[in-house]
C-alpha cells in the first residue's frame, strides 16, 4: 500500500476517467460504480477519485468551488515527460506551464526535473516530472 493517496473530489466521473486513463495514461486499478468512485495507478502513482455529487462518504470543510485543488499541485513521477506532455498537447489537455527542466536546491545540491503542469477537467494541477539526478549547488543562492 502507498503511503499517501489523494482522493480528488470530481464534478463527472466518466469524464475525469476519460482523461486520466486515455489521455494521461493511468490505469484503473478498481472501481465502486455505487459510490461512483475509482481508484487509479501510473507507475507506481495512485490517486482517487470519486464523483462530488455521488453517493458515497464526503471529506469537506467548504462548498467546492472551481477550480478545484485550489493552492495544490500534486507532482507525479514519469518516466518519459516530454512523450507525456506531446500526448496531452495532442488531446487538447489546459497546459497551465509548459514543459521545462528546473533545478531546486536541497542542501548542498541541486535536484533537477523535466516538468510541466497540465489541469485536469476540474482544475486539479497535475505537475509530471522526470528526474534529472542532483548536482552540486552554487556556493550561495541567487539573489
Amino acid at each position: 500500500m502507498t503511503a499517501l493517496v489523494p482522493e480528488l473530489d470530481v464534478t463527472d466521473l466518466e469524464a475525469s476517467l476519460g482523461f486520466y486513463v486515455r489521455t494521461l495514461g493511468f490505469k484503473v486499478a478498481y472501481r465502486r460504480p455505487e459510490d461512483r468512485f475509482a481508484y487509479l495507478e501510473r507507475q507506481g502513482a495512485e490517486l482517487m477519485l470519486e464523483e462530488a455529487a455521488g453517493p458515497g462518504r464526503r471529506f469537506r470543510t467548504a462548498p467546492l468551488e472551481r477550480p478545484y485543488g485550489r493552492g495544490l499541485n500534486l507532482q507525479i513521477a514519469c518516466a518519459d515527460v516530454v512523450r507525456l506532455h506531446a500526448r496531452v498537447i495532442a488531446a487538447g489537455g489546459e497546459i497551465v506551464i509548459p514543459l521545462e527542466t528546473r533545478w531546486y536546491r536541497a542542501g548542498a545540491t541541486e535536484k533537477g526535473n523535466r516538468q510541466f503542469v497540465v489541469a485536469d477537467p476540474d482544475g486539479y494541477l497535475l505537475r509530471f516530472f522526470q528526474d534529472l539526478g542532483e548536482r552540486a549547488a552554487p556556493a550561495s543562492p541567487p539573489a
